[in-house]
């Protein structure tokens, strides 16, 4: 799914539970992976990165480095579009009170500006820790069914234990349905019939996928997105929440309110997956 991935590092007191991830993340996808580090680069710090990788174990022909300096978003980007990675990978940033995370400057631009997809890990750790719990968000963005394939990839290959897709109803949609006069038992079918539509469309996408051993759960949803997600991941303890990368020039709509991601950003649930096919 992935054939190059990137991580980008600094000389930090996390430094080796990163490259563990990488090293992880690596072997998840077999594929190759590029260290990306912004900052000085001098025969000291060749020595030490030398070392950390003997460390980490990921001293192979399939581990590259890339020295940059500058800008770290600006030049963490560029070397991905230069060298064609297909999923970078960065930790997000610990709240003071220990539970929760969010997003820095960095790692918001990394994610709205990325030209591949994009890998953020909320808690990096020297332990391996599957993702068992998978939540995917098949709804507004052009690569919703790149999310769902992606879930399943990662799903089947950690043998995750349940995997759920969420679907949503718009409130619009509905509102327009029950517009006439409706009884009732009326409006309860006119809900019904609507999630009973969006179940089916998710089978639909399912049914070209080979689904084999996992076990799937579509959860229909309304109201907002972003939010009642955020708070589906933390009610079902999910590790992973895979969405497909929203439309990148904004309409005046989203500029007024918050976008749906922006409830994600601003407190992550678990670890994020964002979907972004690299450009061709």
């Amino acid at each position: 799914m992935f054939h190059k991935i990137a991580i980008a590092i600094a000389f930090s007191p996390r430094l080796q539970t990163l490259l563990a991830e990488a090293k992880r993340t690596q072997e998840l996808f077999n594929a190759e992976l590029l260290l990306i580090h912004v900052g000085t680069h001098t025969d000291k710090d060749d020595q030490f990165m030398q070392e950390s990788l003997r460390q980490a174990e990921l001293n192979n022909d399939r581990v590259h480095v890339v020295w940059e300096s500058g800008n770290p978003a600006t030049e963490i980007l560029a070397a991905c579009r230069r060298e064609q990675v297909d999923l970078l990978v960065a930790g997000a940033l610990k709240k003071e009170d220990f539970i929760t995370y969010y997003l820095g400057s960095v790692a918001r631009k990394i994610l709205r500006k990325a030209d591949c997809s994009v890998l953020m890990i909320t808690e990096p750790s020297a332990e391996s820790n599957p993702f068992e719990r998978i939540v995917v968000h098949a709804e507004n963005s052009p690569y919703a069914i790149d999310a769902i394939k992606a879930g399943v990839y990662v799903g089947k290959l950690q043998k995750a234990k349940q995997l759920h897709i969420v679907r949503e109803i718009k409130l619009y949609g509905l509102a327009m349905s029950v517009s006439g006069e409706l009884t009732e038992n009326e409006l309860s079918e006119t809900r019904r019939n609507m999630v009973n539509d969006e179940i089916q469309n998710v089978e639909k996408i399912l049914a070209d996928m080979d689904t084999e051993g996992l076990k799937i759960n579509v959860k229909v949803m309304s109201g907002k997105s972003g939010f009642e997600l955020a708070k589906f991941c933390a009610r079902v303890d999910a590790d992973l929440l895979v969405v497909g990368s929203p439309h990148r020039k904004l309409g005046i709509f989203d500029r007024m309110f918050p976008h749906d991601l922006e409830y994600i950003f601003a407190d992550l649930p678990c670890d994020l997956l964002i979907l972004h096919p690299r450009k061709k």
